[in-house]
């Protein structure tokens, strides 16, 4: 079973990212929420060369990727859930929530220190909000990230299963949640109870920073409202707000050279 999970891993998430990938530049072209400040063309190919390069690197720093990490504690039996005997299923779905919970607090965190921030401003600066900006982190913030995923996974002892789940959950729902789409007001209203939807994600990115520190959820939006981070909506609405960092506004802070040396800025 292992050998099975480590086989098909990658192609799992391969999988399951293309889907999204299709799902949510037709909905974009079909239904956009909002109108463009930039053209795709200044856009999207620096927001796609910098997932070819994190991918590239994450890849070769880590060559087992978090299904690795997974196995190596089942086989070592290190792990919250390699010593407590849950069932599989309990130990998937805590492994799936918990480390939902770490990847919100790590956004907080990227948030509130000054060092991280440098590196996570460059997802803030994009002036408009679409799928594409789900892939749009500095290969040092991915990196570091990668790191603390793989630790807080052999500390769960969680199952590959649980790992291969959340990285496919983790993935499609940054594709989903930065959408450019129409949901509609009753629609989003219901999935937010469970999920961060694009109209609540948005507002995350907003040039007002009140705004900008709340909404930092990414695939279960109760976190939010736990730790008191919630807001329901922008305060200038969602065709009103401007998108992006004030310091950041021109053409060419979009363009992929700029966007790696931006936290030298």
């Amino acid at each position: 079973m292992a050998d099975f999970v480590t086989l098909h891993e990658p192609w799992l998430r391969l999988g399951g990212f293309l889907v999204t990938v299709m799902a949510m530049a037709c909905w974009e072209g079909v239904a956009p929420r909002r109108l463009r400040a930039l053209s795709r063309a200044v856009r999207w190919p620096a927001n796609i060369g910098i997932l070819a390069i994190n991918t590239v690197a994450v890849r070769l720093l880590f060559p087992a990727a978090a299904v690795g990490a997974a196995l190596w504690a089942a086989e070592s039996d290190i792990g919250l859930f390699n010593w407590v005997v849950v069932p599989p299923w309990a130990a998937i779905g805590l492994s799936v929530i918990l480390l939902d919970l770490l990847i919100y607090g790590q956004h907080v965190v990227m948030h509130k220190v000054p060092l991280f921030w440098r590196l996570h401003r460059m997802h803030h600066l994009d002036r408009d909000v679409d799928f594409t900006t789900g892939l749009r982190f500095h290969p040092l913030e991915i990196i570091a990230s990668a790191g603390v995923k793989f630790l807080a996974v052999i500390a769960l002892g969680a199952p590959a299963g649980a790992v291969i789940a959340f990285e496919v959950i983790l993935n499609s729902s940054a594709l989903f949640n930065h959408g450019n789409v129409r949901l509609g007001v009753p629609l989003d209203r219901i999935l937010r109870t469970l999920v961060v939807t694009p109209d609540m994600h948005r507002v995350h990115h907003s040039v007002i920073a009140e705004e900008t520190n709340s909404n930092y959820g990414f695939a279960l939006s109760f976190w939010d409202r736990l730790f008191g981070t919630y807001r329901l909506s922008p305060a200038r609405g969602h065709h009103g707000m401007t998108l992006g960092l004030p310091e950041f506004r021109t053409p060419g802070d979009a363009r992929l050279l700029s966007l790696l040396l931006n936290p030298l800025r």
